[in-house]
């Protein structure tokens, strides 16, 4: 069983930056893939972001590469999200989750482990 919990959302004007931080509880995170999912109001939840147990393997929605980087401390058990340049469409909540597995998961049904997400705002 994990749990996670993020953290460090809020809100930020246009071209700005943000970290948001998920904090996973179990002593196997380090062997979990992770991943971060938003949704808008009146949106279907979608991908932002995957990164793979050893850190070595990343996958972005074409909407935030080059903008948003996913990384992870496994030592502290945490996953981050940075998120520059920021948008007005990237309001969401943010959402972090969490399976057992080697590699970056890019679906939102591939993982069983989910946190309450983080509100983002960006004003224009």
């Amino acid at each position: 069983q994990v749990q996670v919990v993020e953290s460090g959302g809020g809100l930020v004007q246009a071209g700005g930056s943000l970290r948001l931080s998920c904090a996973a509880s179990g002593r196997t995170f380090s062997y979990y893939g992770m991943g971060w999912f938003r949704q808008a109001p009146g949106r279907e939840r979608e991908f932002v972001a995957a990164i793979s147990w050893r850190g070595d393997s990343t996958h972005y929605a074409d909407s935030v590469k080059g903008r948003f980087t996913i990384s992870r401390d496994n030592a502290e058990n945490t996953v981050y999200l940075q998120m520059n340049s920021l948008e007005p469409e990237d309001t969401a909540v943010y959402y972090c989750a969490a399976r057992s597995g080697s590699y970056s998961y890019l679906q939102s049904y591939q993982y069983d482990y989910w946190g309450q997400g983080t509100q983002v705002t960006v004003s224009s």
